[in-house]
């Protein structure tokens, strides 16, 4: 589970898009994941970071030793040995959730964390004082999104990069 919640906290994938991996999907070797069956039912490429990918390969030696012989052709599996579910990733973040003593006030869920990767970009992007217009439409794309307005629903409401955002103009307004 740790592998699979970190792949969603570091790539900003749907949960369905990682408990729907195949194993063919994930290259190993180049750090690339083939995303089928998005939301938009198109598919798309995304490169992980090299961490990611060193837990990726980690997890699969692992799955494959405990799985000699896949039921299926699921990356992620369940402790059956079948591909893991929606249900069965949705209780496996709920225990490891409660596990961190993260269940007080409105709890945490697995999408959550494609929120906290697109607002942590552009915060990034940001302190970097890169040109953040300009990269919304690789962040789109990265993401899966068909328009800006997508993934502007993603940026909203994150006091953190509404500060930094507004000190930056503050810093150019001045600069002027």
């Amino acid at each position: 589970m740790a592998t699979l919640i970190g792949l969603l906290a570091s790539s900003g994938l749907r949960s369905g898009e990682a408990v729907r991996l195949d194993r063919s999907d994930v290259d190993l070797t180049s750090g690339v994941l083939l995303v089928r069956k998005t939301k938009f039912r198109k598919d798309r490429l995304v490169p992980v970071h090299t961490t990611t990918d060193a837990a990726l390969r980690h997890y699969a030696r692992e799955r494959d030793a405990a799985f000699p012989t896949p039921k299926d052709q699921g990356f992620f599996l369940s402790s059956r040995g079948n591909r893991l579910s929606a249900t069965g990733l949705q209780n496996g973040f709920a225990e490891v959730r409660k596990l961190a003593g993260l269940d007080g006030g409105k709890p945490l869920r697995p999408h959550d964390l494609r929120h906290r990767f697109a607002v942590t970009r552009l915060s990034f992007w940001h302190q970097q004082r890169a040109d953040v217009q300009a990269l919304l439409p690789l962040l789109a794309t990265y993401l899966g999104h068909v328009s800006y307005s997508d993934t502007a629903y993603y940026l909203t409401g994150s006091a953190d990069l509404l500060a930094i955002a507004a000190d930056r103009a503050f810093l150019d307004g001045g600069a002027a």
